[in-house]
């Protein structure tokens, strides 16, 4: 496998949440993921309870593949980023662990500076470093 600095790895997979230019956006998608990458989200309750008044016991929401993964940093980027509202950082807390990285995520208010949520992401790794799948848990 190749050598994975995890930190930097954690402020990469940051970076290409925040980037304005989509060009650049893309490029970084590229760089990161696996051509077939997966990311898995774990919705927010309200979409949890929903499903669980419709049976479904585990709900995740799943992007695959570059186009996909694009669409879904881009969408997140134009929700939260853009309006200048709000940004994401990684945490300090970056660990590699045999082709796993994890570490936690915080969405900061701009203007003020404070932490107003985060998460958890785990992201498993392929041989050359690339993210196969990442498990986005907001919140935890």
């Amino acid at each position: 496998m190749t050598a994975t600095n995890p930190q930097d790895l954690a402020a990469r997979y940051i970076a290409q949440w925040t980037e304005p230019d989509p060009t650049h956006r893309r490029t970084a998608i590229e760089s990161l993921w696996a051509e077939n990458g997966t990311h898995i989200l774990q919705p927010p309750a309200e979409i949890r309870e929903i499903a669980a008044g419709l049976g479904f016991d585990h709900p995740t929401l799943r992007a695959q593949g570059y186009d996909a993964i694009e669409t879904r940093v881009t969408r997140s980027y134009e929700q939260f980023v853009e309006k200048g509202e709000f940004t994401f950082r990684p945490g300090t807390d970056a660990v590699l662990l045999d082709g796993l990285v994890q570490f936690r995520w915080d969405t900061v208010a701009v203007g003020s500076g404070e932490v107003v949520g985060g998460g958890l992401e785990v992201l498993v790794l392929d041989p050359d470093g690339r993210i196969r799948t990442d498990y986005m848990i907001p919140g935890a």
